[in-house]
């Protein structure tokens, strides 16, 4: 096989070129015109068009020469962020949890600021145990956050699975209890809003999840639990939410689990200890 090449001036031009060769065990590097098995890397760069990939095949093949791998990637040029007005996705993982017995908990109610229609799964599962759902519509204005406090005293904690609503100084004080959050980001990188979006932005290739107690300051509580997955540049915006869902669903169960274990201990001003 010969030296690879240039691409030919027929191809888009190229934004960036770089060539690389290399030896393989018993292999020498050599010139064009010798008959020696010759191994390279060809990497390029241009704008996206029909065709690119046969004429790159037809370029090496006129050289005689043969193509044992090729990746190729193009990037969706798209700003779009997938999201939906409400998630369910924790929600419906705790309460198959507990269902199997996964979670050593007794779930009193299901508060949501979102109405969910009369056939819905996640109706349909509350009514068959028996745990009541309260709908509580919030504003900016108004969180309504009284009205929760009177249906939660009797509870020895809370957990938020995607609530997205951010509870008031008051209202951490007058409940008094531990409150567990599922932040769909690798704290404390990405806080706020849209922390998928953030770390898509970022170019990162570990996104994570955070489950953690819920303090004044949003989003900077101890840490419980924390889970990672590896991201490429293969990803899209879509499937970079659903990994991070998927994490999120298994990040605050486990933190859930240890939590109710009695494993979660909290050490120094803003850590913990977890057996």
């Amino acid at each position: 096989m010969n030296l690879i090449r240039r691409v030919s001036a027929t191809l888009p031009h190229p934004i960036g070129f770089a060539f690389r060769s290399f030896r393989f065990p018993g292999d020498s590097l050599v010139s064009s015109s010798s008959s020696t098995l010759t191994h390279g890397v060809h990497v390029f760069q241009c704008p996206d068009a029909v065709g690119i990939v046969a004429k790159l095949s037809d370029c090496i093949a006129s050289r005689g020469g043969n193509i044992l791998g090729a990746d190729v990637f193009v990037p969706e040029n798209k700003n779009v962020f997938y999201s939906r007005s409400f998630q369910d996705h924790c929600l419906v993982d705790l309460l198959h949890g507990w269902q199997d017995g996964r979670l050593p908990v007794d779930i009193t109610c299901v508060i949501s600021n979102h109405e969910r229609g009369a056939n819905t799964h996640v109706i349909r599962f509350l009514e068959r145990h028996g745990i009541p759902y309260h709908h509580i519509h919030t504003t900016m204005q108004n969180k309504r956050e009284g009205e929760i406090l009177e249906l939660v005293q009797n509870t020895q904690f809370l957990v938020l699975a995607r609530y997205m609503q951010i509870l008031s100084g008051d209202f951490l004080k007058s409940y008094g209890k531990d409150i567990i959050n599922i932040h769909h980001g690798l704290l404390p990188s990405f806080k706020g809003g849209n922390p998928s979006k953030q770390a898509f932005d970022s170019g990162v290739k570990l996104i994570g999840a955070t489950s953690h107690f819920v303090t004044e300051e949003l989003d900077a509580g101890p840490i419980i639990e924390q889970m990672v997955e590896r991201v490429s540049h293969r990803d899209n915006m879509q499937s970079f939410v659903q990994k991070s869902e998927n994490l999120e669903k298994q990040c605050l169960a486990k933190a859930m689990k240890s939590y109710c274990e009695l494993r979660v201990l909290p050490y120094e001003q803003n850590r913990t200890v977890v057996f």
